[in-house]
């Protein structure tokens, strides 16, 4: 079996940190998503995997490399226009071969992994597809799946105005190679893409079998800033902390806080779940829950909470709480010295800021 992820959005919804900057790569937890895609897949026990990729391929290839550092081979499969994701199957045939393989779009943050849905696939080699589904309380904002009596997916409807489940689907499928037979048969949707619906439900309507797979854990499409943000806090609530950088005598750090290899906290209070990155600097400030901080920042005399800073950044002598914030890279907050006391903000396009 094999994996195929998709990385090809522009991630318009997140801009401007998707101006300079893959959605895929920007950090959850301190460790960029599709790196967390990537290790739910190899986890599962697939070795060789296919990432398609559009505008922001040169720096996922760079990132990623050639997934040596997992045990396993990546081959990257160019998409020239966002065509949907049918299409990005349609291209991949030359990778995918005959193989069944899983498909997982690499924005998505999926709690416990997916061993189970390809253990599931594996034992049942007359099933032609199997999709991921999850209650949802509002179904018609989804692709919604309306099941049989005897348990295998009847009929899926993309946004219903009167929803027949609270079944969504999640952005992971299975499929074997019939699905390349939809793929070619199906046409455009009125947005111009081959849509990955359209595809299974074609399968359906010509005697295909596609059965589900109820997800009862979370799950997170990381499309827009407070997605992010609640992914984030959902891994930080799982993960084992670990202290290797440096706390000083004067700081309080509490069980829920990972600390990474070379950054130093000097006379900070730091409330978990929360973690500060490698070569990382926080000094007189306060670090609340919720809260990952990357590598080579500086943070003083500030207090943050629920929210990410990226790599670079500098935090200085802030005298208002940071809160639900995302930060890019190599930014710059700091307190004016101009007076009358003012904020002055140099902002992205389609940046929002709440005071």
């Amino acid at each position: 079996m094999k994996g195929l992820i998709l990385s090809g959005g522009k991630g318009t919804r997140l801009y401007p940190l998707t101006y300079t900057r893959a959605k895929q790569l920007i950090p959850v937890a301190n460790k960029p998503i599709l790196f967390r895609v990537i290790e739910a897949i190899v986890d599962a026990g697939i070795s060789e995997i296919g990432i398609v990729i559009g505008d922001t391929g040169p720096e996922i290839r760079q990132t990623v490399g050639d997934g040596s550092r997992w045990g396993i081979t990546v081959t990257y499969i160019p998409q020239d226009e966002p065509l949907g994701l049918a299409h990005a199957v349609k291209i991949s045939r030359d990778f995918l071969g005959d193989d069944r393989f899983v498909m997982f779009l690499g924005d998505n943050v999926i709690q416990g992994g997916i061993h189970r849905l390809i253990t599931d696939f594996d034992q049942h080699p007359e099933w032609n597809s199997q999709i991921v589904l999850t209650r949802v309380e509002q179904p018609e904002q989804y692709g919604v799946a309306k099941l049989a009596a005897d348990g295998r997916v009847e009929l899926l409807i993309e946004k219903p105005k009167t929803p027949p489940s609270d079944l969504a689907l999640v952005g992971i499928y299975m499929f074997d190679s019939n699905v390349f037979k939809a793929t070619e048969a199906i046409k455009p949707s009125s947005r111009g893409e081959l849509e990955i619906t359209d595809a299974i439900q074609w399968l359906l309507d010509h005697g295909y079998t596609v059965y589900p797979h109820i997800h009862q854990g979370w799950w997170i499409d990381t499309g827009q800033p407070g997605d992010m943000l609640e992914a984030n806090s959902k891994v930080l609530e799982e993960l084992v902390p670990v202290i290797i950088g440096s706390v000083d005598a004067a700081s309080e750090i509490d069980s829920r806080v990972t600390v990474q290899a070379g950054a130093e906290v000097i006379n900070s209070k730091i409330q978990g779940p929360a973690i500060i990155g490698e070569h990382t600097r926080v000094v007189d400030s306060y670090i609340g829950p919720f809260t990952s901080v990357y590598h080579d920042v500086v943070i003083e005399n500030c207090e943050i909470d629920r929210s990410i800073v990226l790599e670079h950044s500098v935090l200085r002598d802030i005298n208002v709480r940071i809160h639900d914030s995302l930060i890019g890279r190599h930014a710059l907050v700091q307190k004016s010295a101009y007076r009358p006391k003012s904020l002055k903000l140099n902002l992205g396009d389609h940046s929002k800021v709440g005071l």
